[in-house]
């Protein structure tokens, strides 16, 4: 209780800083610079069940702006035969629902929701499509999402920071102002962050007893799709993902966290070695 005592006043110091750095300035929207400054806060103080909020509302909006398949539907039968029970880790729980339109893509929101484009479906079979499920499912659990959300907040901040302003400027940050929703379904992840999530959908496979060759088949189908499609301009390179993966499978390359694992068992091995009472003195052993 006492760290968060300490901590809370630094936070609420940032955001007065924020607020009168704006509203010293003249013409300034007041209110507006208010907003500006709680958002510089979340960005920073935003808490597990906040994210939570944030996702659910998102996937909300996300479902009332695009056609839920039925549960009667094709593509939701097919869907709801592949998300079983198995489809969740620990105590996270997801779910998923399909959009019907050709689009061919899939996304997923921080508490859970993943949502599945039936024109990825026509494309993929039933075992491509978990891997791509679970795919969605390692930007969950690596917290991922997370990070947009909280990199979300902070650009709003920013923006709301120039609408404060009574300028030309102000007007078109102005309006430019929420879409959180639409931002997170279109969020691009890092080339790490991907890999991450395919590592995490090639384990799920092998967890479940799943074949695991659909991982690489389902990014090299993807890969075939035309150059300049919207997939293809917001995430890496699918065949280079999938060599990736067809490397790990064959033995001759680790996942991201085993790459990491093995570089921490060698550094202690190291110290251990060569620095043995550097060693004793650091919480690794």
């Amino acid at each position: 209780m006492k760290g968060r005592e300490r901590i809370m006043p630094s936070y609420f110091a940032l955001w007065i800083c924020f607020v009168l750095l704006l509203s010293g300035c003249e013409n300034t929207d007041v209110m507006t610079a208010l907003d500006a400054g709680r958002d510089a806060v979340k960005a920073i103080t935003l808490s597990d069940q906040g994210v939570s909020d944030i996702a659910a509302k998102s996937a909300q909006l996300a479902d009332k702006q695009h056609v839920v398949a039925p549960p009667d539907n094709k593509y939701a039968k097919r869907l709801n035969g592949l998300v079983a029970q198995q489809f969740q880790d620990g105590n996270l729980k997801f779910n998923y629902a399909v959009y019907i339109s050709p689009e061919v893509n899939a996304f997923a929101m921080a508490d859970g929701t993943i949502r599945v484009y039936s024109g990825l479906m026509d494309m993929l079979n039933d075992g491509e499509l978990r891997f791509v499920i679970g795919h969605e499912m390692g930007h969950v659990v690596k917290n991922h999402i997370r990070k947009k959300i909280q990199l979300a907040y902070a650009a709003s901040a920013v923006r709301k920071g120039a609408a404060s302003q009574n300028s030309a400027a102000g007007e078109v940050a102005r309006s430019a102002v929420g879409g959180l929703a639409e931002t997170l379904m279109n969020a691009q992840f890092s080339q790490l962050e991907e890999k991450e999530a395919d590592d995490y959908g090639l384990v799920f496979l092998k967890r479940e007893k799943y074949s695991t060759p659909d991982a690489v088949s389902a990014l090299r189908k993807i890969a075939t799709l035309s150059k300049g499609h919207s997939f293809l301009s917001s995430h890496p390179d699918p065949e280079k993902r999938a060599d990736r993966l067809q490397a790990q499978l064959e033995g001759r390359a680790l996942s991201i966290e085993d790459s990491q694992q093995s570089l921490i068992s060698k550094l202690k091995a190291l110290l251990e070695r060569n620095f043995p009472s550097i060693y004793r003195l650091l919480p690794i052993g």
